[in-house]
């Protein structure tokens, strides 16, 4: 059943349904978000959410950029606030990393039912290098290596941390456990010349 809905502006509406939908997704896991739940929890029409995400992949793919979109802020509010060390900084950024993992189960929710989506091949990459980018940012101003050099070594260490993620996410791993491998593997790969535990 519909109810009558405040006036939102288009991009707060947008806000608003993904605010729900994440909602859902916490609550029933993502099989329970559709087009109809949504438009039902939000209490608008079907046809406002339609005009938002089209479909239900288009819907899981705006939660999946969403949840990525705060997660890489956190992530670069952590680098703001971290000793300007190659050890710190890699334990910001494999900490922040595993946080998927462990605090953001609707993540690996989401991720699973959009298994097969030839859009989310792309949004995946569009996340890899988004990642990749402010791992070597963060890491260049202590690094011997070029930024190209550095930037690829930043690649081969996410490639490291979906693997360990895996790890972590059968319980073959603990979160200290996955944080301090991909630290030393960070530091270790990325031409600082430092140990982990150097700071």
């Amino acid at each position: 059943m519909t109810t009558a809905t405040t006036r939102l502006s288009k991009r707060a509406r947008r806000e608003q349904l993904l605010d729900t939908a994440l909602t859902i997704v916490r609550a029933q896991g993502a099989d329970g978000l559709t087009l109809l739940t949504l438009a039902e929890a939000a209490g608008v029409s079907r046809p406002v959410v339609y005009d938002h995400f089209g479909t239900r992949p288009g819907l899981l793919l705006a939660l999946y950029q969403r949840l990525d979109e705060r997660h890489r802020a956190a992530s670069a509010q952590a680098l703001r606030e971290a000793a300007p060390t190659p050890g710190e900084i890699a334990r910001v950024l494999s900490t922040a990393y595993f946080v998927c993992a462990t605090d953001m189960p609707e993540w690996n929710a989401v991720s699973a039912a959009l298994k097969g989506n030839p859009e989310m091949e792309a949004v995946e990459r569009e996340m890899l290098n988004n990642y990749a980018d402010l791992m070597a940012t963060a890491l260049l101003p202590h690094s011997v290596l070029t930024p190209e050099a550095l930037r690829l070594r930043c690649v081969g260490a996410l490639g490291a941390a979906e693997a360990i993620s895996v790890e972590l996410n059968r319980g073959r791993a603990t979160a200290d456990d996955a944080v301090t491998a991909l630290t030393e593997l960070i530091v270790g790969g990325t031409g600082t010349g430092r140990s982990a535990t150097d700071g």
